[in-house]
This record gives C-alpha cells, sequence and structure tokens, in this order.
C-alpha cells in the first residue's frame, strides 16, 4: 500500500511540474551582406560561427545571459525550459563577432530589444544580423542615394 501512494505521488508531481513549465526559444541569422545593400541576394553568405549574446530579464527579475554562435546556415538558437513564473518577459539580442576574416564590419545595430509575449512552445525569431566587408566586390552595383530637389 505504501508504495502504490509513493508511486502515485510521484506521478502527482511530474503532472503539477509538467504543467507549471514553460519553454521558449529565440533565434535569428548572421549573414555577410556582401554588397552592402541590406538586402538578401545569392552573394550572400551566412556566417557559421558567428557569436551573438542573448540577454534575458524573467518575469521574477532575474537576469539570464545567453551564448549562441551559427550553424552553417547562419542560424542560431537560445532555448529554455523553466518554470511559467521564471519565463523570459523581455531581451536583448546583439551581435558580438563573425569570425570571418572578410565580412567583419558590423551593421550600424549594435541590439535588438523586444518583449517575449509568447505562450510555452512558441519562438521568436530576431531579425538578421548583418556583417558588411571592408570593401564591396566589383560585381555588386554601386548604392547610391538620390536627393530630390
Amino acid at each position: 500500500m505504501r508504495a502504490i501512494v509513493g508511486s502515485l505521488f510521484t506521478v502527482f508531481l511530474l503532472l503539477l511540474s509538467s504543467v507549471e513549465a514553460w519553454t521558449g526559444e529565440i533565434h535569428g541569422r548572421v549573414v555577410c551582406d556582401v554588397c552592402g545593400d541590406s538586402s538578401f541576394g545569392p552573394e550572400d553568405i551566412p556566417l557559421e560561427g558567428a557569436e551573438v549574446a542573448v540577454l534575458c530579464i524573467t518575469k521574477s527579475g532575474d537576469v539570464i545571459n545567453y551564448q549562441a554562435f551559427a550553424n552553417s546556415k547562419g542560424v542560431y538558437t537560445v532555448a529554455e525550459t523553466m518554470p511559467e513564473s521564471d519565463r523570459w518577459d523581455s531581451c536583448l539580442a546583439r551581435p558580438i563577432s563573425s569570425f570571418h576574416e572578410h565580412c567583419t564590419r558590423r551593421d550600424s545595430h549594435s541590439g535588438i530589444k523586444f518583449v517575449y509575449t509568447h505562450p510555452s512552445g512558441y519562438s521568436h525569431t530576431v531579425r538578421p544580423f548583418l556583417y558588411r566587408p571592408a570593401t564591396a566586390p566589383l560585381y555588386c552595383p554601386d548604392i547610391q542615394i538620390m536627393v530630390c530637389q
């Protein structure tokens, strides 16, 4: 009888903890914008190994710092499972380094702040971080700003 009660209590605790658990995910891309035109084209290169930092403040006020590296497609991912009361409230994602010798100039955006409002099991996509080469290749079109008079 004691074993049955103990087993039922264990199952109850597992069910209770799974109801209160929350899972979130943040992902984005890091790309070498070869022509510096801020649009994605066939010449742009995913930056494998690029480092991204993601800093999140939880509902309970804790600060959690994550470090992620882009895969061969330039995609980085941060995921966490935690109690619902500690779920992410707001986050800041920022590029750290591209590790690509020809594409190290960071775009003007140093970081992206966002509020994480998704329910458990959903993800937030951060807009891509762009790096640029010191000089654009000759095949890139000249980008000129037209001034209306």
